[in-house]
């Protein structure tokens, strides 16, 4: 809110600085809620603030939400109301984007293995909240960096000289509880991975075909995550591959908004 902020609210100087006012926050369309807890941060009432300062949410984190329905509501002294509305409704509006593409991609694959999961193609700064929101719509969390878990990836390969190299120098420093996954693009591949160790095996950008065979000769082995240009019309037929995981980076990098207002009663 700083940022927006700055020296001071130069509009908000047209109202008395103790006037206090009634708020709400109304969904403007369908979707799934994520960012309570920003509004409650935001606009819920301090030590220092008026008395009659209150806040309710109405509607918690996860929760399906319809065109039409006030997810919070309350009474705050107004100038902090001005100055927090955008900031709110930015995150709010974003979060509940994230939680509502996740839930579509969710619902797609309901009845089949596939768990549908993000990846690190986040905003600068707001990853944890972008994750957070993936859950919100029933989706899980891939590696939150690259400081949890090891991924090699075509280029890490094509450094080290091989796939078997590679994981055989991860596993030199690597802790026991760290998992090791690797990036392929042939069932080849697939098969030095798993010689090699790896714990999951990235199937990136197979067509249907390659990735059922794949999962139909290691399932036993490995897990199997399926990743590269997969949107709500193809999921479905990737899930019913038989692979554990599917990864979408549209999740957080090209959600759109779902849109809220803030109003004075």
């Amino acid at each position: 809110m700083t940022e927006d902020i700055g020296h001071g609210d130069i509009t908000g100087g047209c109202i008395p600085a103790d006037q206090v006012s009634d708020w709400f926050i109304e969904a403007q369309d369908d979707g799934i809620l994520s960012g309570a807890g920003i509004i409650e941060h935001l606009l819920g009432p301090y030590a220092s603030d008026p008395e009659t300062s209150s806040i309710e949410i109405r509607k918690n984190d996860g929760d399906k939400i319809r065109r039409g329905d006030v997810i919070a509501e309350g009474k705050h002294l107004t100038r902090r109301i001005l100055m927090s509305e955008r900031t709110i409704l930015n995150f709010v509006m974003h979060m509940s984007g994230v939680a509502t593409l996740t839930n579509q991609f969710v619902i797609r694959v309901e009845g089949t293995e596939a768990k549908i999961i993000d990846t690190r193609k986040t905003i600068p700064c707001i990853r944890s909240l972008q994750k957070y929101a993936v859950r919100c719509g029933g989706g899980y969390n891939h590696r939150m960096g690259l400081y949890d878990a090891a991924l090699l990836k075509d280029n890490h390969i094509a450094a080290s000289g091989s796939i078997r190299k590679a994981v055989a120098e991860l596993k030199k420093y690597v802790s026991h509880m760290t998992k090791i996954e690797v990036e392929c693009e042939s069932l080849d591949q697939v098969e030095e991975a798993i010689n090699a160790g790896a714990d999951v095996v990235l199937l990136d950008n197979m067509d249907p075909f390659m990735m059922r065979e794949a999962v139909q000769k290691f399932k036993d082995d490995v897990l199997f995550e399926a990743s590269g240009g997969i949107g709500l019309d193809t999921v479905r037929g990737v899930a019913l591959t038989g692979v554990h995981l599917i990864s979408i980076g549209a999740l957080t990098h090209s959600a759109p908004a779902l849109p809220f207002h803030l109003e004075f009663e």
